[in-house]
């Protein structure tokens, strides 16, 4: 099973302190999806990902991934 984490921060930006915190918790569900991990920032929200790969094993189908025009992440 994947694991996914993330920061929202409601006011304020993201700085290094929450990529910190985001990098301790894709560390702490690597056993969740040993077979990648990936993550996406903006001002104020930081998606990780651990990936178990067990159907589509493409790069295609990393996440966390944007709609068609970028604006939106899952």
């Amino acid at each position: 099973m994947c694991g996914i984490s993330g920061v929202v921060r409601r006011s304020g930006r993201i700085d290094a302190t929450d990529r910190v915190a985001l990098a301790r918790m894709l560390r702490a569900e690597a056993h969740r999806g040993p077979d990648d991990e990936g993550s996406h920032a903006d001002d104020r929200v930081l998606l990780g990902h651990a990936r178990l790969a067990v159907i589509d094993l493409s790069p295609s189908a990393r996440q966390p991934m944007p709609n068609e025009t970028g604006d939106v992440w899952i």
